[in-house]
This record gives C-alpha cells, structure tokens and sequence, in this order.
C-alpha cells in the first residue's frame, strides 16, 4: 500500500462538522488533540445531537446524555467550543437546507481548514458508511465553496455576518480513499481517552469493544505508511474559491 503524506499544517483556525456526536472520536480526535497542543483554535460543530442512537434511551433523554459526552471529549482534546444544529438524527438528506446550515457555521466561524468525517460510500470494502455521514460530509465540501459566494444564501449575510471564502482544505477522516495522515504518536492516548468518554454511547451499542484496541487498528497501519508509530489517515480535498 502506497505511503501516506502529511497534512499540510501550516494554518490556525480549524472547524470540525460531522453529523453525530462521536464521529470525530472515532478517527480524528488525536489529530485535534495534535493541533491544539500547536496552539490552533478549533470548534465543533454536530448537524445533530445523536438521539437516536441509544434504543434504550428516549431523544430527548438521549440527547441530553450524548451533549454532555460530546463536550466533556472535545474537553480532552482542548476544544472548548461545541455547537450542535439541532438536526433531526438518522434522516439528514444532503441538500440546499443542510448545506445552508453549514454554510452559516463557516461564515460565522471563518476557519481555514473544515474537518469532517468519512463520506464516501463505504469504510472500505462492504463495510457500508451510514446516510448521515454521508449527507454531511458531501453538505460540508459543497458548503465550503458557497460560504465565500456572497449571492449562495445571501439571505444569511445580515447582523454582521460576511461571506467567507477563506477555507483553504476539507479534511475527510477516515476515508478509504485517504491519501494524507498526521502523526499522532504523542496524542494517541488523548484520542482514546475521548472515545471513552462516550460511556453511554459505546455500552448502548452492545458492542465486546475496547476503544484503545479500535484505534490502535488503524492508527498503527497509518503510521507505518506515514513513518511513525501512530496516525490518523484522511482524505484531503484542496478548495480554491472561485474555482
């Protein structure tokens, strides 16, 4: 398998949007916990709040529960900004709603790097990636093109709020089609401490699983290609607005 390049790191100002709470947990979080230690500022953002991913909880208690996991691991990573759209969980459908939405949250945080989840069909092979993922991640790329058009959701550019055509890369973790990786080596024990703070998530799964064991199964191989001993792969994709 061919090796894998590092993610260009030279910028300041990152946001994460994924659909769910956890999604970032499972890939991306060491990465964050990497760039944060540099001294870049990154926000969450989650299209929704999870609540339908407990069958033994109610939305709305779930919600509350999936919230407070949410924030309490981007605490560990040292995000300390959390947002959630309020979307209905399990049935987002890529569209011109989804990405107005995200488009908002670009404009209103201006961050030159987007950080999303694994949108491509499948995780690689016949594991089939869920239709949130999906719908987000196709609204992220779209959205980071149109917050820098001034006449795509003009309607939004009221009290202040400017286009912005800043976003340099979409970064797609996890994605089968990843070319790119970031060493996390010295954060990987962060990463894994934040997928463990999404307790009640992970015992609602019903899953035997063992955070640390998960990543380490991927974080390893991607650190081999990339030459170090961790690594969290993603798919980048360069935006140059106008283009």
């Amino acid at each position: 398998m061919a090796d894998l390049e590092p993610v260009d790191e030279e910028w300041q100002r990152g946001l994460c949007v994924v659909a769910h709470p956890d999604d970032l947990e499972f890939g991306a979080a060491a990465a964050i916990a990497r760039w944060t230690d540099q001294g870049k500022h990154l926000s969450y953002v989650m299209v929704t709040s999870g609540e339908a991913g407990i069958d033994s909880m109610t939305p709305d208690e779930c919600r509350r529960v999936r919230e407070a996991e949410q924030i309490e691991s981007a605490r560990i990573v040292g995000v300390d900004t959390v947002e959630f759209l309020g979307l209905p969980d399990g049935i987002l459908e890529y569209g011109i709603a989804l990405r107005a939405a995200i488009c908002r949250t670009i404009r209103q945080h201006r961050p030159e790097v987007v950080i999303t989840a694994n949108f491509r069909d499948t995780w690689g092979g016949r594991a089939l990636n869920q239709a949130d993922h999906i719908a987000t991640g196709r609204a992220v790329l779209d959205a980071a093109r149109d917050a820098g058009n001034r006449w795509i959701f003009a309607d939004q550019l009221t009290d202040g709020l400017e286009p912005w055509g800043g976003v340099r890369q979409v970064l797609a973790s996890g994605s089968p089609e990843a070319g790119h990786a970031v060493d996390t080596t010295a954060t990987f024990d962060r990463g894994v401490a934040s997928l463990k703070a999404h307790q009640a998530y992970i015992d609602g799964l019903g899953w035997a699983f063992d955070p640390e064991e998960f990543l380490e199964g991927f974080s390893r191989p991607a650190g081999t290609r990339l030459g170090t001993t961790f690594a969290a792969p993603f798919e980048v994709y360069f935006l140059a607005f106008g283009g």
